[in-house]
């Protein structure tokens, strides 16, 4: 791959006829049958210190649930679900539940075929929506005013558990639509049919939230002004920047980063208008690499490349979504270091890898041998940054750790009458479910706050304002 004799980039819309994207882009994990349902429900121990629910960050009473649908009753099932985690539905779809509850089920560790905890969540909570209305009611007005500022998962699951506290809530979001990663950015075949926007006209179905869209901290929004208007103020404000490559070259055409990329693809209306190069080369080693290299295929790209710079145990991602990436036909190779992109004309035509290898101390290092893969497009995926913006104006900026909003057990952050939760904070996972019980956790302590004495309440600020202990 020479300037005298370039690879000329390929990049076109339409590989594929729509039939085949249709099944591309069919849900991956087709929802249980009742029957099915009540098979799979008869396979639990009802365990009484059930590991699956220790295991569980939203803390669902698993065996509960799975009881309530073997006797035949789905929607108590999905009370039981929703209670804990209200967005237990597309918990069910992207949760990596390999790694967590049913990792642990005592089926898994006996038989290595644990109960189908997941499915069977998403089989009672798919039943409560189609049903319609709403599982829970709201109290009495407490004439306390929240403003939550993003409406992803984290924002979303503190403003229901207000609004049923019975204060009222008014959900800010940046983008045109509420759902943060669960509308733009996990896999088009993880949640079809538009399930994260049903998910979301569910949930504020509670009443007392008031959504509005287009508004960005730091822009439409300051952090000062919502102290001053409202009487708590909850941060989900997500992970808005990418990590650069730092390779020279990744500003070519054809070059864009991976969290980008998913959500115009989930926006599309129509999927064969969207360009996919013939060779696609995809930079990390987490969800979000599995997930832009699975749809690149998905579109119609013939050959597309995993590329990580560690060994193939370190990957963040799942050794599940690895076999799912692998069994649809997706190369992952490891150990290789970007270097160069390579560009003929301002376009994207490869890239250039250094071998890696880890010395003596465990230290990666690079050793000298240069690969090159052939690409017609290239998407990044080595991670999100919280970007500061917003949270840092003089007065009423919070106190951030390794880069996130540092905030305590309770997730009170520095600044008095504010909490954050979700991606945005240090020392989380960044998972779905995590973020849920996030925003579950801060609104309970934000409840707690405002139907505390009035004194009270003003010295516990006071005391935030000045020391603020790490996050548990």
């Amino acid at each position: 791959m020479n300037e005298a004799h370039p690879i000329r980039p390929d990049i076109a819309a339409g590989r594929l006829d729509r039939a085949a994207l249709a099944r591309n882009f069919s849900d991956i994990h087709p929802p249980l049958e009742a029957h099915e349902a009540l098979v799979e429900a008869d396979r639990c121990y009802f365990c009484y210190d059930a590991p699956c629910m220790t295991a569980c960050p939203t803390s669902i009473d698993i065996p509960l649930f799975i009881r309530e649908i073997q006797a035949g009753n789905p929607t108590g099932a999905a009370k039981t679900i929703l209670s804990s985690n209200i967005l237990g539905g597309m918990c069910a779809r992207v949760c990596p539940t390999e790694t967590l509850c049913e990792e642990v089920c005592v089926r898994e560790i006996a038989e290595g075929k644990p109960v189908k905890i997941g499915l069977l969540q998403r089989y009672a909570t798919d039943i409560m929506m189609e049903k319609g209305g709403h599982p829970f009611e709201r109290a009495e007005p407490t004439g306390k005013r929240v403003a939550v500022v993003g409406a992803g998962p984290a924002g979303l699951s503190c403003a229901h558990r207000l609004a049923m506290l019975g204060h009222d809530v008014t959900l800010y979001e940046a983008r045109p639509k509420p759902g943060g990663l669960n509308e733009y950015g996990i896999a088009a075949y993880k949640a079809t049919e538009d399930f994260a926007q049903r998910e979301v006209e569910f949930i504020l179905a509670i009443g007392g939230i008031t959504l509005e869209t287009g508004k960005l901290l730091g822009r439409d929004l300051h952090l000062a002004e919502l102290r001053r208007d409202f009487d708590a103020v909850f941060l989900g404000l997500g992970l808005a920047g990418v990590n650069a490559l730092g390779a020279e070259g990744e500003q070519s055409r054809g070059s864009r980063d991976a969290v980008a990329w998913i959500a115009e693809l989930r926006q599309a209306s129509d999927m064969a208008t969207l360009p996919v190069g013939r060779r696609v080369v995809v930079i990390g080693g987490g969800m979000t690499a599995i997930d832009a290299a699975v749809q690149a295929r998905g579109l119609g790209a013939e050959e597309v490349t995993i590329a990580y710079r560690r060994d193939q145990p370190a990957m963040n991602a799942s050794g599940y979504e690895q076999e799912i990436a692998q069994t649809r036909g997706v190369h992952i190779r490891c150990n290789l270091q970007p270097k160069r992109v390579l560009a003929h004309g301002g376009q994207v035509v490869g890239v250039e890898f250094e071998r890696t290898r880890l010395d003596g101390e465990g230290r990666l290092s690079g050793t000298g041998e240069v690969v090159t893969i052939a690409a017609d497009q290239v998407f990044k995926a080595i991670g999100q940054v919280f970007e500061p913006e917003g949270t840092s104006a003089e007065g009423s900026a919070v106190a951030l750790e390794k880069g996130r909003i540092k905030v305590d057990a309770e997730r009170r952050t520095s600044l008095s009458g504010v909490w954050a939760g979700g991606d945005c904070i240090a020392g989380g996972d960044d998972l779905t479910v995590v973020a849920v019980e996030d925003g579950k956790i801060a609104a309970a302590s934000i409840h707690a706050a405002l139907s505390a004495p009035a004194g009270l309440l003003s010295r516990a600020l006071d005391a935030v304002k000045t020391a603020i202990p790490g996050r548990a």
